[in-house]
């Protein structure tokens, strides 16, 4: 029988891509689970059935702030000292740190990217490095440059890479110097959602309260607009959106999936203002049969149908500029189209979940038996 581990970044919080390593462990329920670290009451509880084996870091964070203040250079030592041993297969979920652990030499070695590591390929994404000067440019600097050789050197480790769309599949390339990447778009688990008959008369935004998030876009065209926005999420920059915000806008956390999929239910539509890699939660709505307001750039132009003369006929409305003015008019123009929710959920059927558990399934069990 193949013995499977399957590694991740992190598991302290709700997001697209712990979602899919719980796919991930449908599609090999014997597998082991090894993580930087992990909070069961920040991920979702589905992983407590599971075994978890986690990094020497996992007793100092306490919270993603902290993870994210050790991890260089704490979390990749910890990593790396991390042994996943005695395994045919290991299956890595990776956009930092999952690449960096000890793997025997004769395990077959998967790695699914969601992106390379933005603190090392795209460090303007952090407001950190974008307000440092001086010394503190200096010092980032020369972190990413070194984080830059020790995740390219762990990349290659890798027999096959799995990306999820053409974009980040790129950007693997363009980092890690990978040629032969199978696609497999990340599922959305449609069974947890639901159709209402009777939307009510708010937008909705389901995001990690992070700067490259761009909540603060939404935030501000809703205070111009009036409308009620519901914010879903937590993360390091939500104090300050809560100060942003005008009494118009409610803030949400620690929902449960079904709370949530009662907001997806009965909103006008969600509200995605970020680039995003790929975004779960825009086929989260569609599952729905909800419609999208997107900036119109990355994962969207993959999953969504835009809107253009038919609005029965469309998933989403996009919107040309990341800016207050551009979400404003997609609004606006929301509030005149009919959308066709049945058709709507159809397309995120397209994305289901037993889709990218069974091509993922097969591309690893054709590898495995191919090496044998």
């Amino acid at each position: 029988m193949m013995k499977v581990a399957i590694v991740h970044d992190e598991l302290m919080r709700r997001g697209g891509a712990e979602q899919v390593v719980m796919t991930m462990l449908k599609a090999f329920p014997q597998a082991d689970v090894f993580t930087l670290a992990y909070n069961p009451e920040g991920t979702y509880p589905e992983y407590r059935d599971y075994k978890i084996t986690t990094s020497k870091l996992q007793f100092l964070s306490k919270s993603v702030k902290w993870m994210q203040r050790l991890y260089f250079p704490f979390g990749v030592m910890a990593m790396k000292a991390l042994k996943v041993h005695g395994y045919d297969v290991v299956l890595i979920s990776n956009t930092h740190s999952a690449k960096y652990v000890n793997i025997d030499r004769n395990a077959l070695v998967f790695i699914y990217t969601y992106t390379p590591f933005r603190l090392a390929w795209n460090p303007t994404s952090y407001s950190q490095y974008n307000t440092s000067k001086g010394i503190s440019r200096w010092i980032f600097n020369q972190v990413v440059g070194v984080l830059r050789k020790i995740d390219k050197k762990a990349a290659q480790r890798g027999d096959y890479y799995l990306g999820m769309t053409e974009e980040t599949a790129q950007r693997i390339r363009d980092a890690y110097g990978v040629t032969d990447i199978k696609l497999i778009p990340p599922d959305v688990k449609t069974k947890n959602f639901h159709v209402s008959s009777k939307p009510k008369e708010y937008y909705l935004l389901v995001s990690r309260l992070e700067y490259y998030k761009k909540a603060d876009l939404a935030i501000e065209a809703f205070n111009k607009l009036g409308l009620k926005l519901i914010v879903v999420g937590n993360g390091t920059k939500a104090e300050e959106l809560k100060q942003l915000a005008e009494n118009n806008i409610d803030f949400r956390k620690g929902l449960s999936s079904e709370e949530l999929a009662e907001l997806y239910a009965n909103c006008k539509a969600l509200i995605f203002p970020q680039h995003e890699d790929y975004g779960i939660t825009p086929l989260e709505a569609n599952a729905s049969g909800r419609p999208v307001i997107a900036y119109g750039v990355g994962g969207v132009l993959e999953t969504m149908i835009p809107f253009t003369n038919d609005a029965t006929k469309a998933t989403a409305i996009f919107f040309k500029e990341q800016t207050v003015e551009s979400l404003i008019e997609a609004v606006k123009l929301s509030e005149h189209l009919e959308f066709n929710p049945a058709f709507i959920r159809s397309n995120a059927e397209r994305f289901d979940e037993n889709v990218f558990k069974e091509e993922l399934e097969k591309f690893v069990l054709q590898k495995y038996n191919e090496q044998k």
